[in-house]
């Protein structure tokens, strides 16, 4: 009977934050729309709104999904309860998941769901991390659980399964002999973290989107790597609320807080000649000393970077589903833009762009030069495998590009007149 009365208590606090509510990102999937009209409001009322409430929503929806399931309660069809043969091959895929071809899109069927959870708690335990920092693990499961519904499923790109391949990209990097020899522990939990967590809580609209419907982080960041600060201060909120590093001391917790927050809003593209400017320019001098703690954070700024746009570096399989998924993102920003007559942002008409077209732009201007210069601090043969990929992967939207003019669809006339020579050649693995 008293814990009836709990649950009807908790349900109708929920229903009462929920009525004050407005503005907030994290929204009912059932329906989508609702995300769009709250920004398209005039949010400038609503910044008032207590974020304290908001985040106390969240908690406290968090908690009444996942508190069975913690207390070791059998719940039916629940999403962490696998087959014993697909558990099996789950785990015959975390004996290769330092492979630049790991299938995260097979790994997430195969754990249900769940792969940012499995990947990240597996990495954790590969790295030594729970036993180095003393981790309770029931702690860091429930934070990995928080971190991964905190990501919202229905948006094509931005998403838990996004997160988990890019901390599979960032194992891969941390393994790569420059960095694997130098860095600390302290410095992997960083990567790990940041990686897990740099889209948390991502709406699926872009920062121009925010700023231009009034939305109230926009005007909470001043407008200024608007979703990369989210997401560093949602991390926050849930290392905070799992408890999981409580026992260290303040002055550990608050650093790491900063340099995840460092990590993180490296990852803002808007940036991205920053970085790069800086990272040549490490490199054309040839001062870059791993033994420095500032020198390393810095390489791990550009590792996330690396990890966070690698999709057109992987397989042509892989890289040509991530094309699909973030382009369907892009237009379907674009919808909504038309619908509310906003003004169709770039890369989001789906009347006027392609999938191929935004590809190319993307490894041209973004990714090739990012690897390029990635590639002239840490010679591999992961940097080579990395280049050959986005060379052939090019090569490939170039074709679909060619075979859409001759089927009399729209092609920007910018990409023909593009070089075939700066294509990276396909390394020769031994």
């Amino acid at each position: 009977m008293g814990i009836a009365l709990i649950w009807c208590l908790a349900l109708i606090l929920i229903k009462w934050i929920t009525s004050k509510r407005r503005g907030a990102i994290s929204y009912d999937s059932s329906d989508q729309t609702a995300l769009y009209i709250r920004m398209l409001a005039n949010s400038e009322i609503e910044v008032s709104v207590s974020a304290r409430n908001v985040r106390r929503l969240l908690s406290f929806q968090r908690y009444l999904r996942s508190s069975r399931f913690f207390r070791g309660i059998t719940v039916p069809n629940s999403s962490n309860i696998l087959d014993d043969d697909y558990n099996g091959q789950a785990k015959c895929m975390l004996e290769k998941v330092g492979n630049w071809n790991f299938d995260i899109f097979l790994f997430d069927r195969l754990t249900n769901g769940n792969s940012l959870v499995s990947l990240t708690f597996h990495l954790f335990n590969l790295h030594g991390l729970i036993e180095h920092f003393q981790l309770d693990t029931m702690k860091l499961r429930r934070f990995l659980v928080m971190v991964q519904e905190d990501y919202h499923s229905q948006n094509p790109y931005h998403n838990a399964v996004h997160a988990a391949d890019v901390t599979q990209a960032m194992h891969c990097y941390l393994k790569e002999p420059k960095l694997s020899k130098s860095l600390t522990p302290w410095d992997v939990l960083l990567s790990l973290i940041a990686a897990a967590t740099h889209d948390l809580d991502h709406p699926g609209v872009n920062q121009p989107f925010l700023i231009k419907t009034n939305h109230y982080l926009a005007t909470l960041y001043k407008n200024t790597s608007v979703l990369e600060n989210h997401h560093w201060r949602s991390a926050v909120g849930l290392l905070r609320e799992s408890g999981l590093f409580a026992h260290m001391s303040l002055e550990n917790r608050q650093l790491m807080e900063s340099q995840i927050g460092d990590l993180i809003l490296a990852t803002d593209i808007s940036q991205q000649n920053e970085y790069l400017s800086m990272f040549r320019s490490h490199l054309d001098r040839g001062d870059l000393c791993l033994e420095n703690a500032n020198h390393r954070h810095f390489i791990l700024q550009m590792a996330l970077k690396c990890a966070d746009i690698c999709n057109p570096c992987r397989t042509w399989e892989l890289s040509k589903q991530w094309s699909e998924k973030v382009t369907e993102e892009f237009f379907h920003q674009g919808d909504i833009e038309k619908k509310y007559h906003l003004g169709v942002s770039p890369l989001c008409d789906r009347q006027t762009e392609t999938i191929a077209n935004i590809q190319i732009g993307f490894m041209t201007y973004l990714v090739e030069p990012l690897f390029g210069e990635w590639a002239r601090f840490s010679n591999t043969r992961l940097s080579q495998t990395m280049l050959g990929h986005l060379g052939l992967n090019k090569a490939s939207w170039k074709g679909v590009q060619r075979e859409q003019a001759g089927s009399g669809d729209d092609v920007d006339p910018a990409f023909e007149e593009m070089d075939s020579d700066i294509l990276p050649q396909e390394p020769r693995l031994s």
